[in-house]
Formats: C-alpha cells, structure tokens, sequence
C-alpha cells in the first residue's frame, strides 16, 4: 500500500497545475501569444523565483487572453482573482485615470526615459495612487516599443490618408482620441481577435510595437508599416496589493528582483528586435513608409493633450517629458 501511495504522490506531482501544500501560486495573465517577448519574460521570472524560493512561490502563465481581454483581466487582479497581469498604462487609466498619461501619444523620448521616469519619484507616485485607490502595485514597468501604423491596402503617406480609415484600437479612450484626431475612424477591439479581423477586413489598419505585429503574424495580413512612433507603450506588471501583501517580506524579495531582472531582459531583447524587424518585415512583402512624424504629433498635441489633462493632472504630461 505504501509502494502504491508513493507512486500516486509522484505521479501527481508531475501533473500540470498540480503544487504541493502550502505552495503560494500565482496566476499571471497576458493578451500577448505564448512567443512574444513579454511572455517569455514571464517564464523566466517564473523560473527565476521558483528556485529562489526552494519551490515555495510558483508562476503560472497564462498568455494569449486565456483569462480574458485587458480589461477583464485588469478587473480580476484588483478582485484577487487573479493575481498578475501584464498591461499598458492606458488600459489601466480606467481604474486610475491619471494614470494615463503614462501610455498618452508623443510623452515618452525612447525606452531610456521611461525607465528613468518610471524608476524615479514619478513613477513610484503613480504606484502609490494605484495602491490606495485600486488595490493594485506595480511590480516593474516593461518596454513595449514604440508603436506604428499598418493597412492592409491603403499607403499612408501623410494625415489626410488616414481619413475615414478602420483603425483597430486597444479599448481605452486615449488610443480612440488619437485615432479621431487623425481623422481616421477608431475601432476598439481586444488584441486576440485582431488578426482575423485583418484577414477579413473587418478592419483596416492596426497599430502596434514591431515585435507585437512580428508576434502576431500580422505582416500576413498587411501590407503596408507606416512609421508613426506614436506611442511607447509602458506596459506595467500589476499585483493585487493584498496577495503581495500576503507572501511575506522574504517572497515579496524574491518577487520583485525576479521581475526586475526579467524586465531588464525583456527591454534588452524588445530593442534588439526593433532594430532588426524592419528589414524582416521587407522580405516578407511589406512596404514601409517614412512619414513626416510632426504631421502626426500636430492634431494628438492640439486635441487628445488638452482634452484629458483634467483627468492626468495639470501639467502630468508637460511633467514627464521634461525629465531629461
């Protein structure tokens, strides 16, 4: 009986899913597929602190929107019901609006400022705010890239190509604003439903970050990338404050310099990516378009900027892209 009850025990151990007692687990999702890098990022924080821990502290991923949409998911780490989750800022502005700002057109230089900002007293404000107000901290702030335009059929040659065009937009208020403010039309959408929307044109364009769209597959299905650099996105690694609070100071160590070392990771291999994209977007039949950036900056800068300062606060963008 002995023999058989240990053989059960080993066997169960070897199942997915399945941890032994007293092991805290934490669900960390993400909208990304399995092969982005921020998806790999989670894998190795995961690897990180499970050894560290002696197994004590264990992450589960669950990439592509197995939880849900962005929102939902955001939702579900402030009820507890999962516990982390990879978002950009301007999704998280829904539960704390000033927080905004931090994924709002043309603020962010490069990944270098946002990394200055984020680790500094402005960052830190902001994870106070989604504290006390939300419920929710900031583990670390990862670098996306800096976000570009794709059509599926029309050149973008200037801001009077984007008139009356099918953008897909993340589903927050900043993203539609641009888009409206380019005279395009703004279609929210959730990320995992996109790229069948582009095969059917459902449809025009989309915007995102070049390893997304590498990720995606999305130059299957496009054909032009139009170089905007509207946007670089911060995507922030958010908690539910009373489960970090729960895993005590020597677990919440290991969390954190897990995850600061797997974002270090994650920014290195996102630049690296940019920088040789391009070229594999060409062989792959994809047109690219220099445009002039400043036709586009205008109109975000004379009508999204002023329409949601009172939501950011008083001078929170002017703030941000003073930090040199």
């Amino acid at each position: 009986m002995f023999r058989n009850s240990f053989l059960c025990l080993a066997l169960a151990a070897l199942l997915p899913g399945r941890v032994l007692a007293g092991t805290t687990v934490l669900k960390w999702g993400d909208t990304q597929g399995p092969t982005h890098i921020a998806v790999q990022m989670i894998d190795r924080i995961a690897k990180d602190v499970s050894e560290k821990s002696g197994g004590a502290l264990v992450i589960q991923s669950y990439p592509g929107g197995q939880l849900g949409g962005s929102i939902q998911m955001i939702e579900g780490v402030q009820l507890g019901s999962q516990d982390i989750v990879t978002e950009g800022a301007a999704n998280v502005g829904q539960f704390l609006p000033a927080i905004g700002v931090m994924e709002s057109p043309y603020v962010w230089r490069g990944a270098e400022h946002l990394e200055k900002v984020m680790s500094g007293p402005i960052g830190e404000e902001y994870n106070q705010k989604l504290i006390s107000t939300a419920g929710m901290r900031i583990l670390g702030t990862t670098y996306y890239g800096a976000r570009q335009l794709t059509t599926t059929s029309r050149e973008v040659r200037g801001i009077k190509d984007m008139a009356e065009l099918k953008v897909r937009v993340p589903e927050n208020e900043v993203f539609l604003a641009m888009a409206d403010s380019w005279g395009a039309k703004p279609t929210p959408m959730n990320f995992n439903e996109l790229y069948l929307a582009l095969k059917q044109n459902v449809v025009d364009a989309q915007e995102n970050p070049l390893p997304t769209i590498d990720a995606a597959k999305f130059y299957e299905v496009q054909k032009y990338l139009v170089k905007t650099f509207h946007i670089v996105t911060p995507r922030l690694c958010l908690i539910n404050e009373d489960t970090f609070r729960k895993l005590g100071d020597a677990n919440q160590r290991i969390l954190l310099a897990g995850v600061a070392e797997g974002i270090r990771w994650n920014n290195r291999e996102i630049l690296r990516k940019e920088a040789e994209l391009e070229a594999v977007f060409k062989n792959q039949g994809m047109t690219i378009v220099e445009v002039d950036i400043d036709e586009f900056r205008r109109p975000v800068l004379e009508r999204v900027v002023p329409k949601f300062e009172g939501k950011w606060g008083k001078g929170a963008w002017e703030r941000i892209l003073s930090v040199n």
